[in-house]
């Protein structure tokens, strides 16, 4: 083995080993007992030993078949751990759904009836052109159902919204076997010679990623949902979201709050005789804005009412009559929401005389 070989050999298998104590640790010792947590624990150890197969072999191809087999039904586990972190993630899921415990009881039955009646030992070539393919259909299937799962994240990005950090953690883990399921299918279809082994370095690096984050961050409470969202042990029904949608229009209107400068999310769930994070919850996923979104629009409105009914008044005091502190941030709010400026919109809305 080259001198070169053996640097590969050491960054490929070191990530494969720190990715298998990582995994120990999410599920036997991490300080917060969540199901998201024992399901990225889970995946990290199955991610781990499909590494490792993927390592062993790479060096190795006199390997006996087991481990082949061993690796390739750990591979079996990828997407749905990472289907099920995901959602009990973005749905804040703290007990184990018996739905989800039937499908991978299901899928635990099939491979393991599979690798008993067709082991890799006799039936290579099986196992080459029917079930490696179907396992790789069934991890993209499971990474397909993941991305659905992040779209309400995905819309964020694409509105130039900033991102909560477990929203940020969550894209950072879902990317990551995004880009080894790649890397593998890539290499299965043999496009680029000697790929193999990329998978086993762009996990690597995603290990040292991890870690880095878990070590070396101020605070890593901030990295579940369960965490940063305190009103996550009572989900509001859709009954109660609405009456709190209905009092806060209510309020919005009626007292016209949205004129304070200085208006905070508290403040305005005071009114209501909710708690900040009830209101928080029915903004992000009831209206899907936030507190500072949602309040704008309001200013932006009455800001529009009075360019069109009162001519006299400067852009400087329409943006301190509806709750701007300052100018510049009215200007943008306004084009932001409304797709032109203050002045634009007062000559498109009074009509020619």
């Amino acid at each position: 083995m080259s001198f070169a070989d053996k640097v590969l050999f050491f960054f490929s298998a070191l990530g494969a080993f720190n990715g298998l104590l990582l995994g120990i640790y999410f599920i036997f010792f991490s300080a917060k007992k969540n199901l998201s947590n024992y399901f990225l624990g889970a995946l990290l150890l199955v991610l781990s030993i499909r590494i490792g197969k993927s390592v062993a072999y790479f060096f190795d191809y006199g390997l006996p078949k087991i481990y082949l087999q061993m690796g390739l039904t750990a591979c079996f586990f990828i997407g749905p751990f990472l289907y099920f972190f995901t959602r009990s993630e973005t749905e804040q899921t703290r007990k184990l759904p018996r739905f989800w415990a039937w499908q991978l009881l299901f899928w635990l039955f099939l491979i393991l009836l599979t690798g008993i009646l067709y082991p890799y030992q006799r039936f290579p070539a099986y196992w080459g052109k029917y079930i490696i393919p179907l396992i790789y259909v069934q991890w993209g299937i499971y990474i397909a159902f993941t991305i659905v799962l992040l779209i309400p994240i995905l819309k964020k990005i694409g509105r130039k919204e900033s991102l909560k950090t477990f929203e940020k953690w969550i894209l950072t883990i879902c990317a990551g076997v995004l880009i080894l399921f790649v890397s593998y299918v890539w290499a299965i279809l043999n496009i680029t010679k000697g790929s193999y082994i990329n998978g086993a370095l762009f996990f690597s690096i995603i290990i040292y990623l991890l870690v880095f984050i878990l070590l070396y961050r101020k605070k890593t409470n901030d990295l579940s949902a369960f965490s940063t969202q305190k009103y996550a042990d009572k989900k509001l029904s859709g009954s109660e979201a609405q009456l709190i949608i209905n009092k806060l229009k209510r309020v919005m209107e009626e007292k016209e709050l949205f004129k304070n400068p200085n208006l905070k999310v508290n403040d305005l769930a005071r009114e209501i005789k909710i708690s900040g994070h009830q209101l928080s919850q029915v903004l992000n996923d009831n209206i899907e804005k936030n507190f500072t979104l949602f309040v704008n629009e309001y200013r932006i409105q009455e800001a529009c009412g009075l360019l069109v009914r009162n001519s006299n008044l400067t852009i400087d005091a329409i943006a301190d009559e509806v709750g701007f502190n300052a100018k510049s941030t009215f200007f943008a709010t306004f084009k932001k929401i409304k797709g032109m400026t203050p002045s634009a919109y007062q000559q498109s809305a009074t009509p020619d005389l």
